[in-house]
C-alpha cells in the first residue's frame, strides 16, 4: 500500500465509522411503533437508547442506507466548511520573511571544507553538482556586489581562491592578487598562466587567431572584437558595423585558412589593411589584397573568405574608403609594437583549462580600458572552448572544475551572449562568479539581459554600498517580516484618559536606509530556495591555506618575471629526450 492510498484511508475514516454507526438510527427508526410520523417520534424516543447501545452496525438495507446519507452528508458539510473558511496566518499577516539559520544551510553544505565555495564565514555551498538529495541541486554561479572598499576580494576573491578545488580564471585588477597567491598555487601543483594587459613585457603570449578552428570561430573573434572596440561615441549608422564586420570576417577567414601558422595573427590582419590603397576615381583599381582574393577565387569560387569580400567589395570606392578608415580605427590598439608581439603566438591554452589544475590571470588595469577588450576576447574564447572540448571529448563534463572569478565586471568589457552562457555552463563543470560594484553597472552594460543574468546566479553575496538602485532592488527581495507594535493615546483635560492599543504590521526585513548602514564586517547572502542569512564576512586568516600567501609572509610573494624567466629557459633548454639536426654552416 503506498503512501498516498494510506492517506486517502486514514483521511476519510472517521466518516465510515459516523456512517456504520449512523445505522442505528435507521434500526431505531424501524422498530418504533406507530401508524404515522407522529406515532413514530414518540414511540421513537423510548426505542433510540437501545438502539445507540447496539455495538454491531446494523446490516439492514434501510440501516444501511441511513448511514450512509450521515457519513457522506458529514464529509460534504465538512468540505464546504473549509472551503468557506477564513485563512488565518497567525505570526506571518503582513509578512513572513527571517533570516536563515545553520538549520537552512546544512542541506547544501559538503562535510569535506576544502569540497565548498565560501560564501560567509559560516555559509557555504557544495562544489558537487549532484548532491545525495537532487532539490539541494545549485549552480556554482554567484553574483557578489559590493561597493569600494567593501572587501570583495579579500573576502570572497581570496578565500575561495585558496581553496584550490578547480581550475581558476581571474580577472585580476592592478595585478596584486597574483602576487600573494601565486606562489600557494605553485605549491599545491598548479600551472600557472599570466595574461598581463598592463605590462606586456610581465605576460605571456595570447594569439586569438590559435583557437579557430572553424567558420562559427570566425564569426564570434569578429563579433567580439566589433563589440567591444565601439568607443565612447553613441552609435550611428549600422550600415559601417556591417561593413566592418564583412571585411573583417573575410580577412580573418583568409588568415586562417590560407596562411602558415606562424603568419596567422593580428600582425598579419594589420599588414592586410596597411596595402588596401583605394582610389575614388578608379573603379577598377585592384591592391594586392584584391588580387590575392582574385586568385583564390578562381580556385575556390565558394570559399568562405571570397564570398564575405565579394559583399564588401559591393560598396563604392569612397564608401570603401571610409570602411577602411574606420576599421583601421577600430584596429589602433594593435599598432602598438608590444601588444602586436604579445599576440603574435599563444601560451595560454585556454582548452587545457579543464583538462588539469591550472590558475589563469587575466591582469588589467582599473584606470584604463584601452586594451580590456583583450580580456573580453579570452572568456569569450574560453567559455566556446571549453563548452565544446566538454561535450566532443568528456560526455558534456570537464574532468576538472573551471571557475571564472571575474572581478571589476562591468569593466572588461561585454562578453557577447552571457546571459546564455550563465545558464548553460553548470552541466559542463564550469561557473562564472561576477563581481561588481553595484548591480546598475551590469544593467548599463547588458541592458535587458541584465535581469536574465542575475536570475541564474544561484547565489548572490552583498558586502556592503550605498548605490540606490542595488539597496531597493534587495529591501524588496529581502521581503517583509510581521512585527507588533502598540500606540499610546494620553488626553488631558477635565476628564484626562490613557490608553494603549496592540496591532500587527509589517516591516522590511531591512529597509534601503539600514542597508547603507551596515556594519561593514557584516554580509548579507541570498541562495536560491533558502531564507536570506545576514553573516560575517569570511576571515581570510583563518583558511588552511592562509600561511601559504603574500599576506601572511612577504617572503611567499609571487615574482612574475622570475617565473616568467625560468618558463623561458625550460622551453628553450634541449633535453636528453629531444631529437634535433645537426647542419653544417659551412657547407650551406
Amino acid at each position: 500500500m503506498n503512501q498516498n492510498t494510506k492517506r486517502l484511508i486514514l483521511l476519510n475514516l472517521p466518516y465510515v465509522l459516523m456512517g456504520l454507526f449512523a445505522t442505528n438510527l435507521g434500526y431505531a427508526w424501524r422498530m418504533a411503533a406507530g401508524a404515522d410520523f407522529s406515532e413514530k417520534m414518540m414511540s421513537l424516543m423510548s426505542v433510540l437508547p437501545d438502539a445507540l447501545g447496539r455495538i454491531i452496525p446494523s446490516s439492514h438495507p434501510l440501516d444501511l442506507c441511513v448511514g450512509l446519507c450521515c457519513g457522506a452528508g458529514l464529509r460534504l458539510a465538512v468540505y464546504l466548511r473549509s472551503k468557506n473558511a477564513k485563512k488565518y496566518r497567525h505570526g506571518s499577516e503582513y509578512g513572513s520573511a527571517r533570516w536563515g539559520n545553520a538549520k537552512d544551510i546544512e542541506p547544501y553544505v559538503d562535510p569535506k571544507f576544502e569540497n565548498n565555495v565560501i560564501l560567509t564565514q559560516t555559509e557555504r555551498l557544495t562544489m558537487s553538482s549532484r548532491p545525495k538529495d537532487p532539490k539541494t541541486a545549485r549552480n556554482k554561479n554567484v553574483l557578489i556586489v559590493g561597493g569600494s572598499g567593501s572587501g570583495k576580494t579579500r573576502y570572497f576573491i581570496k578565500p575561495n581562491l585558496l581553496q584550490m578545488h578547480s581550475s581558476y580564471v581571474l580577472t585580476d585588477p592592478k595585478g596584486t592578487t597574483v602576487l600573494e597567491v601565486g606562489n600557494a598555487f605553485l605549491k599545491k601543483d598548479y600551472r600557472i598562466k599570466i595574461f598581463n594587459t598592463i605590462n606586456f613585457k610581465k605576460s605571456m603570449h595570447y594569439n586569438p587567431f590559435h583557437y579557430i578552428h572553424s567558420e562559427k570561430d570566425i564569426l564570434k573573434l569578429v563579433t567580439t572584437l566589433m563589440t567591444n572596440t565601439k568607443g565612447e561615441g553613441k552609435g550611428g549608422d549600422p550600415f559601417w558595423d556591417k561593413a566592418e564586420k564583412l571585411l573583417l570576417t573575410s580577412l580573418i577567414a583568409y588568415i586562417h585558412y590560407e596562411a602558415p601558422v606562424e603568419e596567422q595573427n593580428f600582425a598579419t590582419l594589420l599588414e592586410f589593411l596597411n596595402v588596401m590603397e583605394v582610389r575614388e576615381d578608379d573603379e577598377e583599381f585592384q591592391n594586392p589584397v584584391d588580387q590575392m582574393f582574385e586568385r583564390l577565387g578562381e580556385r575556390q569560387p565558394n570559399h568562405f573568405a571570397v564570398r564575405q569580400y565579394r559583399l564588401y567589395k559591393l560598396a563604392a570606392g569612397k564608401t570603401t574608403k571610409s570602411i577602411l578608415i574606420s576599421c583601421g580605427a577600430r584596429l589602433a590598439p594593435f599598432d602598438i609594437a608590444e601588444l602586436r608581439e604579445i599576440t603574435s603566438y599563444d601560451e595560454l591554452e585556454l582548452d587545457t583549462l579543464g583538462d588539469r589544475k591550472t590558475a589563469l590571470f587575466l591582469i588589467m588595469s582599473d584606470t584604463d580600458s584601452t586594451f580590456n577588450f583583450l580580456i573580453s576576447m579570452v572568456y569569450t574564447q574560453l567559455f566556446n572552448l571549453l563548452c565544446e572540448k566538454a561535450d566532443d571529448m568528456y560526455g558534456g563534463r570537464l574532468p576538472v572544475h573551471v571557475r571564472c572569478l571575474i572581478d571589476e565586471c562591468a569593466n572588461i568589457g561585454q562578453i557577447p551572449n552571457l546571459e546564455k552562457l550563465v545558464a548553460t555552463i553548470r552541466s559542463r563543470e564550469i561557473s562564472a562568479c561576477l563581481v561588481l560594484q553595484a548591480q546598475s553597472q551590469l544593467k548599463a552594460l547588458y541592458k535587458d539581459n541584465a535581469d536574465t543574468i542575475i536570475g541564474n546566479m544561484d547565489s548572490q553575496v552583498f558586502l556592503g554600498g550605498s548605490e540606490n538602485t542595488t539597496l531597493k532592488e534587495l529591501s524588496a527581495t529581502l521581503g517583509k517580516e510581521t512585527i507588533d507594535m502598540y500606540n499610546t493615546s494620553d488626553t488631558r483635560g477635565n476628564s484626562p484618559s490613557y490608553g494603549t492599543s496592540y496591532q500587527k504590521t509589517g516591516h522590511e526585513l531591512m529597509s534601503r536606509d539600514e542597508l547603507a548602514v551596515m556594519d561593514g564586517g557584516k554580509c548579507i547572502l541570498q541562495l536560491r530556495g533558502v531564507r536570506p542569512f545576514l553573516s560575517d564576512k569570511y576571515n581570510l586568516t583563518q583558511h588552511p591555506n592562509y600561511k601559504l600567501t603574500g599576506d601572511y609572509d612577504k617572503k611567499n610573494m609571487f615574482d612574475i618575471e622570475k617565473f616568467l624567466d625560468r618558463r623561458l629557459n625550460r622551453r628553450l633548454s634541449l633535453k636528453p629526450s629531444d631529437t634535433y639536426d645537426v647542419v653544417d654552416a659551412d657547407n650551406l
